[in-house]
């Protein structure tokens, strides 16, 4: 896939060279030293490199590469595979606009208008090992099932996955993938430490909920559809598709990991930051409205109240 934005980027950076005729001043292009300064083809970065690439256009560091960033790195990009050194600046808004619509065809898989980091990893050429970090079997179906890999690998229960903890997800990871057990330990050091400075937000050296549901995202969180939000009238079959989802072992109720999941959707809607201590207050608080058997578990009658007053709450608002 790589070869196609790869023949844009160059028919572009033609275009933008012969359009300006290379009058404009050369600007700083943080792509260059990761093409080779002879074919100009793209060199195979490490995950030390990867990181940097995605944490330099990654300005505000929200996980996405957008808006401005996305330009940004479009205009290096193409800039930096033409063989006379063009400007960024020599891409022109209309070329820009054109390489974007064919860069987000090819890579922008969620159609969310931005580039995530395991879109972007599509993009650039790595490690083997380190892409594959990247292509396991994600998105996940639903929050169930990430609060299940959650409780396997916070194997002291701390609220957190700790460099160990993740250093052990992420041996198991590449041990499904290739079904072979050949990576160094010292690479899977190197890897630990690069998942961490991309997705550790708050720097503390461990990845919370939130942190790792971005490693780990779900393919869809279904209480963002448009029936949730007030736009359009709730109905009988949204409650089943959601209880649906959730009650993943059909014994006719949500709890535990099906219970932890449906709420950490629920949480996402109003706070983009949690940590596992978070969850657990907002469990309470919503068990303590809706739990009138005090059963610990939420039945398609509890979930309704629940869906019913967010609809009203987002139609309010």
């Amino acid at each position: 896939m790589s070869e196609g934005i790869e023949a844009c980027a160059a028919a572009a950076a033609a275009a933008a060279a012969a359009a300006k005729k290379l009058n404009l001043e050369k600007a700083t292009n943080f792509m260059k030293q990761y093409r080779d300064p002879e074919s100009r083809e793209l060199k195979k970065l490490s995950a030390n490199q990867f990181t940097e690439v995605w944490s330099h256009y990654d300005k505000d560091g929200n996980g996405y590469i957008e808006g401005t960033e996305l330009d940004g790195f479009l205009r290096e990009f193409v800039a930096s595979a033409n063989k006379n050194d063009i400007s960024p600046e020599a891409v022109s808004d209309a070329m820009l606009a054109e390489l974007k619509q064919c860069f987000m065809e090819a890579y922008d898989d969620n159609q969310d208008g931005k580039i995530d980091i395991r879109e972007l990893a599509q993009l650039l050429p790595m490690e083997e090992n380190f892409l594959l970090l990247f292509r396991f079997d994600n998105p996940l179906d639903s929050s169930v099932e990430f609060m299940k890999i959650w409780r396997e690998y916070d194997t002291d229960g701390s609220g957190y996955i700790e460099a160990d903890e993740l250093k052990n997800f992420l041996r198991d990871l590449l041990k499904e993938a290739r079904k072979i057990n050949d990576v160094s330990e010292d690479k899977l050091i190197e890897y630990t430490d690069t998942m961490l400075q991309v997705f550790d937000a708050n720097r503390d050296g461990k990845l919370q909920l939130s942190e790792m549901a971005k490693l780990l995202p779900v393919k869809e969180n279904f209480l963002c559809r448009q029936a949730f939000k007030g736009a359009t009238k709730l109905t009988k079959e949204d409650i089943e598709r959601v209880f649906a989802l959730y009650d993943r072992d059909n014994n006719g109720t949500i709890e535990n990991e099906e219970l932890r999941g449906f709420l950490k959707d629920l949480l996402e809607l109003v706070k983009k930051d949690y940590d596992a201590q978070d969850l657990s207050e907002f469990e309470e608080t919503i068990m303590r409205g809706v739990d009138y058997n005090k059963d610990g578990k939420i039945n398609k009658k509890e979930l309704t109240m629940i869906l019913l007053a967010i609809a009203r709450h987002n139609q309010d608002d």
